[in-house]
Formats: structure tokens, sequence, C-alpha cells
């Protein structure tokens, strides 16, 4: 399938990867329909500030009500389902918000789209399902295990998207995407929370545990990633990974980005960003062997020049000023 000329739907638009997604199918000729959360202040988050903003249809909704996505789904040819609530912290206080977004608002999206005969579905999954890793690198035959709130909730909803393949052949696919990173990410996230609190000026960085291990991800290289998948003819009724094949440990992370930002900085340990003990993830490094066999996709941008890329971003002060790094952001 070729994406140029067809109409797409963004769930999750108005977020950090939705935002760089709707910006490069725009780039592909894509007709794009960009769904942001609705609120009273017709405020469309980081949509605000894509190049393309007059070149795309916004959407003000959400995927909880099965009616608005019977009604955002009429006309569209692809879906890239990326809508959900993501914050691991906040999933603790708050479960059964995730439970009502990413499970319920899955099953709204599929439903809807099953109705109104869209072609491919690209629902989006977490390298969070997999928990600590057993093995590594991590396939996609790797068992799952739910070690937070918000995992259980994605598990459920991979599982529920996967359930429309078997039970009513919906051309849907699952795309598990690692640790993406860059220009626009929330605060909760360990690189731009560490990144922005040097952008402030502050020497002493809060941190929570530096030890687990990651598989990095540049968000272009992922938005390829979801392209690759949605223009492929062989995923349907799979579950892929996008990933680096690359492991680094936080620690090493905080002292690349000390580097790149030409800083002296020491870290402190927040205990309020500690998660619980068996809730996190020790290690997650991604096995991309299945994406690039289907797709032939392979990520570009190494970690360094990314790193440099995300910095410059957030030492911008127009950019800067959106966060409050000083205050930890669940």
């Amino acid at each position: 399938m070729k994406l140029e000329g067809k109409t797409v739907l963004v769930t999750g638009a108005d977020g950090f990867i939705g935002s760089h997604l709707t910006e490069m199918l725009v780039a592909k000729g894509c007709k794009v329909k960009a769904l942001s959360v609705y609120n009273s202040f017709n405020y469309w988050g980081w949509l605000e500030n894509i190049c393309c903003l007059d070149q795309i249809e916004v959407l003000n909704g959400d995927i909880r009500d099965p009616h608005y996505c019977k009604h955002m789904t009429k006309g569209v040819d692809v879906v890239f389902h990326l809508a959900a609530l993501i914050a691991i912290p906040y999933s603790y206080v708050a479960p059964t918000s995730y439970v009502e977004t990413n499970v319920s608002g899955t099953l709204n999206v599929c439903q809807a789209a099953m109705e109104n005969g869209c072609e491919k579905i690209i629902h989006t999954s977490t390298s969070e399902v997999y928990g600590s890793a057993l093995y590594v690198p991590i396939d996609e035959k790797h068992p799952l295990q739910p070690q937070s709130p918000y995992s259980a909730s994605k598990i459920g909803a991979d599982n529920m998207a996967m359930s429309f393949y078997n039970a009513f052949d919906l051309p849907v696919v699952t795309a598990r995407p690692f640790n993406t990173y860059g220009p626009r990410q929330s605060a909760r996230a360990v690189i731009p929370t560490i990144i922005s609190q040097i952008a402030a000026g502050n020497k002493e960085i809060m941190v929570g545990d530096l030890s687990p291990t990651r598989d990095f991800n540049f968000v272009e290289d992922t938005c390829r990633g979801f392209v690759a998948i949605a223009e492929s003819d062989k995923v349907i009724g799979k579950t892929i990974n996008i990933g680096s094949n690359f492991e680094i440990s936080i620690n090493d992370t905080f002292e690349m980005i000390k580097k790149v930002m030409n800083s002296d900085v020491n870290f402190v340990v927040d205990p309020s960003r500690i998660r619980p003990g068996k809730s996190e993830v020790q290690r997650l490094w991604c096995d991309n062997s299945l994406i690039n066999e289907l797709t032939g996709f392979v990520p570009e941008v190494s970690i360094e020049e990314g790193l440099r890329r995300t910095a410059e971003w957030f030492t911008n002060p127009d950019n800067l000023k959106n966060y409050k790094t000083n205050i930890y952001n669940v």
C-alpha cells in the first residue's frame, strides 16, 4: 500500500509522537485527519507547533466515546491509532482512566474502523508490555509482563485490537515502539527531564533510578517505522517491534547528554521518581529483525545525533517555556 493520496486518521495527533507522524504523513502526500482530545479551550496540543497545520483537518473528540469514533473514521482509508494515556506514575493513582482510554478506547476505534470499512489500522503498543527482559534482545515472542497498570492496560488494548483481526478479519497490525525520544516529548520521560533541567540552568539534576537500560529511538525513526509498517503488504495480523537493537543504561545516557550539552551538572536521586521495586522495568533491548524483514526498515539517527537535536530544540527559549522544569511531571 502506498500512502500517497490516502485519507489517514491519526488519533493522539496532538501528542509527542502523533504530531511528528502527522507532519511526516503530510509530507508523503496524505490527506490527514488529526484527532486532538476535546477541550473547551480549543487547544490542539503540539499540533499548534507543526509546520503544516494549514494542510490538515483537526478533529476535536475523545476515543472513549464510540459514537465519536464512528464519526471520525468515516471516509478514512488508514487509521494510525496512537491516542492513549501513557504516564506510568499517573497509572498508579488513576488506573481506571487507563482502562477507559487505552482498552475501551481501542475497542471503540476498532469497532468504528470495521463498521466504516477502513483499509488498515495501525494500533500502537509499547515495549513496556514486555516488562523487564527475560532474554535479550526482545523479540515479538517475548512473554508479556504487566508491571504497572499502564502496561496492563496496553496489554489489554493490544489483545483487543488483535481480537478484531481474529474474530472479524479487521486489517489491523500492532506497532510496538521501544523508548522514543526527541523534540516535544513530555518531561515525564527521562531524556527530556534531564535535558530540560540542564537547559533551565539547574546544576543538580533530579532523576530516578539510573541503572535500568533502554533501547532509545529518535522520534523521526519511530515515525518512519510506522510509515514502513503502514505501507507493507505483509504485516496484517502481526505485532512488530520498532527499535534500534541498541541498549544503553540511563546513567550512560545521562553522561552522554552532559557531553552533548557541554555541562558539568551532577544528579540527585529524587525518591518520588523511583518506581515500586516490582514495577520498575530494568532492561529493554529491541530485536528489530522482524520489521527489517517485512519492510526493510532500519533506524537512521544515532543516539548521539538524536540527543544533539533534542537538546538543540529544548534549549530554544520558545520551546523551553512550555516546560515546568522545577516540578516532577508525572
